[in-house]
């Protein structure tokens, strides 16, 4: 783990922490240990002033403003999603919420807009996938010039070597990692 500093203006962005994605099996962490971390990272966030986003994946009835192409993974209809499969868990009042209709929350969302008015520089990830939505969210921050921090423990995928690959091969080259506990501690450090 090589967690060295958070920035003044960090903000912890949650990446589909919502009731179709939390009933998935994941690994190595179940989703309920997942939302927990997430959780506590939050309340932490919130106890310094420092802003919670909650990014959701949702599309329309008709999914027309689903992503287009062809993969050879399954496309799923409207049919497919029950009722309340993109309810976030454990929003509170004031969290910021961002709907994402790709695994990037960056991707056609306001969420730059979001962190650059409130003056952040730095983002704190966690959640479900790790190998898609987190690992996409986490390339694009890079991309926009954010420092980038993210929650190992405070994340799984469905499959452990898909959260593998990202948390050994591709987060080193877009940030630091660290647990959950390990960023609040430094968040307590330099905030306190």
């Amino acid at each position: 783990m090589t967690l060295t500093t958070l920035d003044d203006r960090s903000a912890l962005v949650v990446i589909d922490l919502q009731q179709g994605v939390a009933a998935m099996s994941t690994m190595p962490h179940a989703a309920g240990d997942v939302i927990e971390r997430s959780a506590a990272l939050a309340d932490a966030f919130r106890a310094h002033g420092l802003p919670v986003v909650r990014v959701r994946v949702s599309f329309a009835p008709d999914f027309a403003d689903a992503t287009p192409g062809r993969t050879e993974a399954a496309a799923r209809g409207a049919a497919g999603m029950p009722d309340g499969w993109d309810r976030l868990v454990d929003e509170r009042p004031g969290d910021v919420v961002v709907t994402k209709h790709n695994w990037s929350a960056f991707y056609g969302t306001d969420l730059d807009l979001q962190l650059r008015r409130r003056g952040i520089t730095q983002i704190v990830l966690t959640g479900i996938a790790t190998s898609i939505g987190v690992e996409s969210t986490a390339r694009a921050a890079y991309e926009h010039g954010y420092h980038v921090t993210l929650a190992v423990d405070a994340m799984a995928d469905a499959q452990e070597e898909a959260h593998r690959n990202s948390v050994e091969r591709i987060f080193p080259r877009l940030g630091e990692t660290g647990t959950a506990a390990e960023i609040a501690e430094l968040l307590a450090k330099t905030r306190g």
